[in-house]
Formats: structure tokens, C-alpha cells, sequence
């Protein structure tokens, strides 16, 4: 069973950068494809970003967001910089076990709990 904890969210002002970090216990965290979703409370849960040894993002993460892994700490970031007040949404981080379409929330195994993160203008 893989467990994942995120952190790192908080409250941030237009133009402002977070970390996010997903800590991976359980399994074999360097063989998972990770990736990081977001959600608010009218939309669904939205692809960010995505890493499996090469890179991917949405259009709307392009340019201001950075997925990076470090296997040795079994841990996933995402570098957020010039955030906007439509980033504010609770980010989730997730992990697939094989390589499936990876913008899909259905392709991922594992779940963790989520991080809010507010955005102010």
C-alpha cells in the first residue's frame, strides 16, 4: 500500500511562488509515475503536472510551474512561481503504478489527502 502526504500549501499573494511537497511511503516510490491535480469545490479534479522521467504540464502551469522528484527521499515537488488567484484550489498529488494516459485522475492508483492553496489579488 502506498501512502502519500503533501504539504507546503498556504495562503500566498498574486505574483508569489510555493513548494509542494508529496512524501511517498509504501512500495517503490522511483518506478511510479507521479503526478499533481488540482480541485475546487465546482469544477473537477484538474490535471497540473506530471512526472515519469520526463516532464509534462498543462497549458496552465507552463512556464510558472516546475514538477521535479528526488527517488532517494521517495518524495515529488512542485515549484509554483507566479501564482494567480485562479491557481487557489486544494492540490492533490497522486501516483500511477503503470503508464496510462497521465492527465486522466482515473490512470492513478494512489491518492494523497490534499493541500490547500490560496491565492489573494
Amino acid at each position: 500500500q502506498v501512502q502519500l502526504v503533501e504539504s507546503g500549501g498556504g495562503l500566498v499573494q498574486a505574483g508569489g511562488s510555493l513548494r509542494l511537497s508529496c512524501a511517498a511511503s509504501g512500495g517503490t516510490f522511483s518506478t511510479y509515475a507521479m503526478g499533481w491535480f488540482r480541485q475546487t469545490p465546482d469544477k473537477e479534479r484538474e490535471f497540473v503536472a506530471w512526472n515519469g522521467g520526463i516532464t509534462y504540464y498543462a497549458d496552465s502551469a507552463k512556464g510558472r510551474f516546475t514538477i521535479s522528484r528526488d527517488n532517494a527521499k521517495n518524495t515529488v515537488y512542485l515549484q509554483m512561481n507566479s501564482l494567480k488567484p485562479e491557481d487557489t484550489a486544494v492540490y492533490y498529488c497522486a501516483a500511477a503504478l503503470a503508464i496510462r494516459p497521465f492527465s486522466t485522475a482515473r490512470s492513478y492508483d494512489y491518492w494523497g489527502q490534499g493541500t490547500q492553496v490560496t491565492v489573494s489579488s
